[in-house]
């Protein structure tokens, strides 16, 4: 599992809860829930400070607001997690019965031993 990802903003060491990206060319700061994988073009920002956004003069600040049916583990999520615990709770399979294996001594050079198998 990994960590959980903090506020970008400086000296604030509260979770993150969106991302902040920005399009230069429509003039539009975006925020939006927290992403998958931290980008480094994106900015990860904890409620306080997400609430608290403004965007310099003459842009637009867009918040897109996560769909409430995503925001819970959903079925699928449950199903694979209850597989893994299955899978996991499997018992080893016992390792395979192998012929025991006669070796017989050929040579010795002091401590060491050359050994054929028959």
């Amino acid at each position: 599992m990994t960590p959980t990802r903090r506020c970008s903003r400086t000296a604030c060491g509260r979770p993150a809860v969106a991302t902040l990206t920005y399009v230069y060319a429509d003039q539009t700061a975006v925020l939006g829930p927290l992403a998958v994988y931290a980008e480094p073009h994106a900015y990860d920002l904890c409620e306080a400070h997400s609430e608290r956004l403004s965007a310099p003069l003459g842009w637009e600040v867009l918040r897109l607001a996560p769909d409430p049916s995503t925001v819970g583990p959903s079925s699928d999520d449950l199903l694979a997690l209850a597989d893994a615990v299955r899978e996991a709770a499997k018992p080893a399979p016992p390792p395979p019965v192998s012929e025991p294996v006669h070796a017989r001594e050929t040579a010795r050079r002091g401590h060491l031993r050359v050994l054929t198998t028959e």
